[in-house]
């Protein structure tokens, strides 16, 4: 077989790779989203309390947090292919489980269960770009990457209310848990000879199996970066992912049926978001401009959209106020976008998951944070402005802490 008939097999192969984890990670947010969006059926069935829902989103993301702790390594340690696989198996049968549950505890298990797999998905997607992917086409699949919550995100609120109210919210469970089913067999015969691009030390070690050294990790700024500018910018996406379709419905009176719309707006615009990321930083590069500028005034660029959130709270119109938070989340993906394709630049490849694994540690603890403010900010009677407020800023002072610990940003092969 000729060296061009190979690398032609791989540029089919890396397709193949970019088009799974698009679908995987699009489903990895399906499954999440489920429970807020028949939040207000089963807060009538169930009786629950705005503290009772918010237990369930803090079960979530501290289990998370928790899990995030490991999982890098793991993807690190055991490869994207079998971390992947096994992670998207489990995070189905999860998601099916709360077909099962009848209370809040019995929620909170499956939600568990739900986090603890779903972890898997951020670093493993980083870590196939950093790995299969050459420097070239990173910032696409990233871009695509990013994007992809977005289309689960849209497609859940226009499919699962309707579908929960024809059939049952049990059903809505089980469909979408079936669909990761479906997703693992594609994924192990689709990647089965898919060739890692970069043949450096680092990468033959991860290949071999052989985790990177934490004390070496730890002790590298860039690695501090990633881990400080995570939080700061995650609250906002956490606090919208679980609770905008409550805002849309305690806010301007909207039933389940008709929050749909609204919220699929939202995250239509969420996802041109990250799209638009993976054409502005090419657009800077191949203008000649530095790594380190093009990155940092992209993220400037989106950390200054997003000031446009607040103004969503004093409009009267749902939908005015779906473009205005769907502005703010363009932004978010944006920046979101650039963090990530930052981090697979400048961090060794043979450690890019665990770094972003660490990353996501601190992201979901502030995630459990907001969304436990937000429980107490609306039974307390102080309705959404503190949680506005705190995801308005926070994008410029994640990109001021990056500069501060990272002054130049350079490729890790350099």
């Amino acid at each position: 077989m000729t060296a061009v008939s190979i690398e032609g097999g791989q540029a089919t192969q890396r397709k193949i790779l970019i088009a799974l984890l698009f679908i995987a990670i699009a489903l990895n947010y399906v499954d999440r989203q489920v429970l807020a969006l028949l939040k207000p059926t089963l807060e009538a069935q169930f009786h629950w309390s705005d503290n009772d829902y918010a237990k369930l989103g803090e079960a979530f993301q501290y289990t998370a947090a928790l899990s995030f702790l490991f999982v890098g390594w793991i993807v690190d340690r055991f490869g994207v292919r079998r971390a992947l696989g096994f992670g998207v198996a489990i995070w189905s049968l999860a998601g099916m489980a709360h077909a099962l549950a009848s209370t809040v505890q019995q929620f909170i298990v499956a939600r568990v269960a739900l986090a603890a797999a779903e972890t898997v998905g951020t670093p493993a997607a980083v870590k196939s770009a950093a790995v299969y992917l050459p420097l070239e086409q990173r910032s696409f699949a990233l871009a695509l990457g990013n994007a992809a919550p977005n289309i689960g995100a849209i497609l859940t609120p226009l499919i699962i209310p309707p579908f929960a109210l024809m059939f049952g919210w049990q059903a809505a469970f089980y469909v979408t848990g079936g669909l990761g089913i479906i997703w693992v067999v594609f994924w192990i015969i689709g990647t089965r000879k898919l060739q890692p691009v970069i043949h450096t030390a680092k990468i033959e070690q991860v290949v071999k199996g052989k985790a990177p050294p934490i004390r070496e990790m730890l002790g590298d700024r860039r690695t501090w970066a990633i881990i400080g500018a995570k939080p700061l910018s995650d609250v906002a996406w956490f606090f919208m992912l679980f609770w905008m379709p409550d805002f849309f419905h305690r806010v301007f009176g909207l039933s389940q049926a008709a929050l749909g719309l609204p919220v699929a707006l939202v995250y239509s615009l969420a996802t041109l978001g990250a799209l638009s990321s993976g054409v502005l930083f090419p657009i800077f590069i191949n203008r000649g401009w530095s790594m380190n500028r093009a990155r940092k005034t992209s993220m400037l660029i989106y950390a200054c959209v997003i000031l446009v959130l607040p103004l969503a709270l004093v409009v009267s119109n749902p939908w005015v106020a779906a473009i205005i938070v769907g502005t703010a989340l363009f932004a978010h993906q944006g920046f979101s976008t650039n963090l990530f394709g930052m981090t697979a630049d400048i961090v060794p490849s043979g450690r890019v998951a665990t770094v972003i694994g660490a990353g996501a540690v601190a992201g979901n603890l502030a995630g459990a944070w907001i969304i436990k403010l937000a429980g107490w900010s609306l039974v307390s009677g102080h309705g959404y402005w503190p949680m506005f407020a705190i995801c308005t800023g926070g994008y410029l002072l994640a990109l001021g802490w990056v500069h501060l610990l990272v002054p130049v940003l350079r490729p890790a092969e350099a």
